[in-house]
């Protein structure tokens, strides 16, 4: 009985359209990339979510996981985005702790995570 109520309540939910828009708004501009290797670990670990060019995964049109996906994205939109760069309430830089320790949720649509570039300090030799 219980597990029937469960089952109708997700598949109700699958009504609510929230997290089902899945249209990237357009590109304004994006770094200058010193290299294509600093470019593609980033589009491959980061860019779904701090990008405007995000690929959706399957089961981001699925209630629940959709706003779970659709809630990281804004997010991470919001706090940082390549392809609103030059905009003033964009302004980043890299981040203080390393990539691979960087919060994402369990599930998320990011699939791997590149090693940090460890640079000396200034002034060193």
């Amino acid at each position: 009985m219980v597990l029937a109520g469960f089952v109708g309540v997700l598949l109700i939910i699958q009504f609510v359209p929230y997290g089902r828009d899945h249209t990237d708004p357009p590109v304004i501009a994006e770094p200058a990339w010193d290299s294509p290797q600093t470019r593609a670990p980033f589009f491959r670990a980061c860019a779904d979510c701090h990008s405007n060019e995000t690929t959706w995964p399957w089961y981001s049109t699925i209630a629940l996981a959709s706003w779970l996906i659709t809630r990281d994205v804004m997010e991470g939109r919001a706090k940082f985005n390549v392809s609103n760069w030059g905009r003033p309430d964009n302004e980043g830089d890299m981040p203080r702790k390393p990539f691979r320790t960087a919060k994402r949720r369990p599930g998320s649509p990011c699939r791997s995570t590149p090693k940090p570039v460890r640079h000396p300090p200034s002034g060193s030799s």
